[in-house]
């Protein structure tokens, strides 16, 4: 299968939140001026944070910008290990906390039994995906699409109606909400943020083999459908 890549390197974790915030604040601001609103839709983790500082002071309509996440751990928002708290926390600040948020954790639902009501919420809210960010682990997975796990075939069917699948990772702790990759294709611009030597030999492993399920960032590289920009230090 094809891989549908451009990649992007730079010398610092800081010239890469420059240059990766402007073109993410230009494709949000190019949305609304289209119509009248747009999506941003974000990984958790430490890797974006430096990102998150530059975004949220860009001079854009945030007012009109929906922000959402390309995975959730299934905890209460409150809880360290949140990424909508994360999100809160380092992206809606400054400029940035005039924007909406829309999360994919439901109290008093099972991650399973939330499946159809936070796809149908994401339907609604977030879509059409004007820019999806993803990150990607040691282990070559990105969103919480982790290696070997039996939810994947299903994640990676492209004719599979629902944004969001649960995942149980046997790796990682908690229960997880990803987008599945229909989902994260569908974005108008589609971007991987990886800093650090190491994932930076896992990105070129995933490149060189094709088994999806081993690597799952193989199912967002390795396909037609989409341009992915890789942004690498």
């Amino acid at each position: 299968m094809s891989s549908n890549m451009n990649k992007y390197e730079y010398r610092s974790s800081e010239a890469l939140a420059d240059a990766l915030s402007e073109r993410i604040a230009n494709d949000l601001q190019t949305a609304i001026d289209a119509r009248g609103t747009a999506s941003l839709l974000v990984s958790g983790g430490s890797t974006p944070k430096a990102l998150f500082k530059v975004l949220r002071k860009k001079d854009i309509d945030w007012s009109s910008v929906r922000i959402g996440l390309v995975d959730e751990r299934w905890v209460d928002p409150a809880d360290k290990d949140s990424n909508e708290r994360l999100v809160r926390e380092e992206l809606m600040q400054d400029n940035a906390a005039a924007a909406k948020f829309v999360g994919m954790y439901q109290e008093g639902f099972s991650a399973e039994g939330a499946e159809v009501s936070c796809s149908e919420r994401i339907e609604k809210e977030l879509s059409p995906f004007t820019v999806v960010v993803l990150g990607m682990g040691g282990d070559a997975h990105t969103a919480s699409l982790f290696p070997n796990n039996p939810k994947l075939e299903e994640a990676y069917r492209l004719s599979n109606p629902l944004q969001c699948i649960a995942i149980h990772p046997e790796t990682a702790p908690h229960t997880r909400m990803s987008l599945t990759l229909p989902a994260i294709l569908s974005a108008e611009h589609l971007y991987l943020h990886i800093e650090g030597e190491a994932k930076r030999k896992v990105l070129d492993e995933a490149l060189r083999g094709e088994d999806r399920f081993a690597m799952p960032i193989r199912a967002v590289l390795q396909q037609n459908e989409k341009t992915v920009e890789v942004y690498q230090v």
